[in-house]
């Protein structure tokens, strides 16, 4: 697909990989860029449209969909992530919080868009997803489940908007040099080279774009002996001595 005089919607676009995405996008030679975040940004650039957008609210997706009539392109990116065992949080309100951004924010965007997209040529959607929804750890549960929810709906979304021309990408990505990230001691993409990639898969009409060296190296491992790739996280956990 041609990113030139493209219409695209960036979920989450104020900040972080959202932010750069935007900007690539018009580096690209996009006609207009909706950044939805649940601020609305400031710009006088009138290539930017800012639009009031919490994925988990129906109001603002219905909204969305209403103005941003001309969309050919969507970037479900906007997602939320803590780290901290399900089976020992004082409540279980911040998994639901975090299925109700990365699975279901991602389901309303695209029942809102799909329609959208089918009457403006097909276009693309793309999905911002994680190694994560590939495995998990116990420090990274209900965020691993969201995203492996919205990995699931990805592929289902693929093959039912297949006929009418649109795109479904999954991208995935290990840690990225951003805020979600900012106390994970480990090697880090930048938001910049992701974003590349993700033009990229675009143009190039992938189905699935592995953005840094991490997913690589995950789903080789994951493929070869999944056993052995778990027997290593055991190891891990077993260091930090944390009761259940």
């Amino acid at each position: 697909m041609n990113i030139k005089d493209a219409t695209v919607l960036v979920t989450g676009g104020n900040r972080g990989l959202g932010k750069e995405l935007v900007q690539k996008f018009l580096d690209a030679g996009a006609r207009k860029v909706y950044v939805g975040s649940r601020t609305p940004i400031e710009t006088s650039d009138p290539r930017l449209q800012p639009i009031k957008l919490d994925v988990t609210n129906e109001e603002d997706v219905k909204a969305a969909a209403e103005v941003a009539r001309d969309v050919n392109i969507l970037i479900n990116n906007a997602g939320i992530a803590s780290f901290a065992s399900v089976l020992t949080a004082p409540s279980m309100q911040r998994a639901h919080e975090e299925m109700e951004t990365n699975y279901f924010g991602t389901l309303a965007m695209i029942r809102a868009f799909a329609p959208i997209l089918k009457k403006n040529g097909g276009g693309a959607i793309v999905d911002i997803l994680s190694v994560l929804s590939w495995f998990t750890t116990p420090l990274t549960a209900a965020y691993s489940a969201s995203k492996a929810a919205a990995l699931q709906l990805t592929e289902s979304a693929r093959i039912e908007l297949r006929s009418q021309g649109t795109q479904v990408i999954a991208v995935h990505l290990g840690y990225m040099d951003t805020d979600m990230a900012a106390d994970i001691n480990a090697p880090k993409v930048s938001p910049a080279a992701v974003a590349d990639k993700i033009i990229e898969g675009i143009i190039n009409e992938q189905e699935e774009v592995l953005a840094d060296q991490r997913s690589q190296h995950v789903k080789a491992a994951l493929a070869s002996d999944k056993k052995a790739f778990y027997q290593t996280i055991q190891a891990e956990w077993n260091k930090t001595e944390q009761p259940v």
